[in-house]
């Protein structure tokens, strides 16, 4: 880039009116919260706002530690997963899955996360630890990286192996709400009694009831109907799979419904 205006400016000056370009540019690329936007599409805030907190939800992150989480069938965190500026990072193939020390039965579920490219990962919900297949109790909200060529045909929001949104008109696909890889998304999971929720930047995936008719001919002919006890925990963990692909998770929080 030549600074030039009739004739060629000084240095030094050229200097100042680049270092103010690259201050303009980087202030774009740093998005300002829109005004009445939720603060959950924020990301690495991991609070509850007052009305959260009469309201009953309980946050499952601090933003600060791993508390309140523990590896499937351990006591403590593996090395594989750090917070990292106020997110909860799978880091390196040392993480394992991670389950919430805390067990939950109706409830619904909220987070932010985000994906680099070619991550593959998943939350499940009411997961137990009487199996030994870690922690494949509970039915997966799948988590990756949508335009990886080479990656999983069950996309990200999607149950896995069991619903997917419908069809788009406009591509002929299944619906996918998700943002560009690096972006944050945001995500509700509902759990009330067998009825079950997905939803993905505000979009509703799929819903379900596990043991009707639909769910159980569906299971029936997947490979869950060989692997014991799927499904079938009315009260179990959240889990985060650690298996690959560096995601990160913010702003997990969730509110207990009443029983059924």
């Amino acid at each position: 880039m030549m600074c030039v205006s009739g004739r060629m400016l000084p240095a030094i000056m050229c200097a100042t009116i680049l270092v103010g370009l690259a201050a303009a540019a980087a202030a774009a690329e740093t998005p300002a919260r829109v005004e009445g936007e939720p603060t959950s599409v924020i990301p690495h805030v991991n609070t509850l706002t007052d009305a959260e907190k009469a309201a009953g939800w309980v946050l499952l992150f601090d933003g600060k530690t791993t508390s309140g989480w523990r590896n499937f069938k351990k006591q403590d965190v593996a090395a594989g997963w750090q917070v990292i500026d106020g997110a909860l990072c799978r880091v390196d193939k040392t993480a394992g899955d991670i389950i919430t020390v805390g067990q939950y039965d109706n409830f619904v579920l909220e987070l932010d996360y985000k994906v680099p490219e070619h991550a593959n990962s998943g939350i499940m919900y009411r997961v137990s630890e009487e199996k030994d297949r870690a922690p494949f109790t509970g039915v997966e909200f799948q988590i990756l990286d949508n335009t990886d060529p080479k990656g999983d045909s069950q996309k990200s929001g999607w149950a896995y192996g069991l619903y997917q949104p419908p069809t788009d008109p406009k591509t002929g696909k299944p619906v996918d709400a998700t943002k560009p890889i690096g972006q944050w998304n945001h995500i509700k999971l509902v759990c009330n009694g067998p009825h079950i929720e997905h939803w993905m930047n505000g979009v509703k995936y799929c819903e379900y009831e596990i043991g009707g008719e639909d769910w159980n001919q569906r299971v029936a002919k997947s490979k869950f109907a060989k692997w014991p006890g799927f499904a079938t925990y009315a009260k179990g963990h959240l889990a985060l799979q650690g298996d690959h692909g560096n995601v990160s998770y913010a702003n997990i929080k969730l509110l207990p419904l009443p029983a059924k």
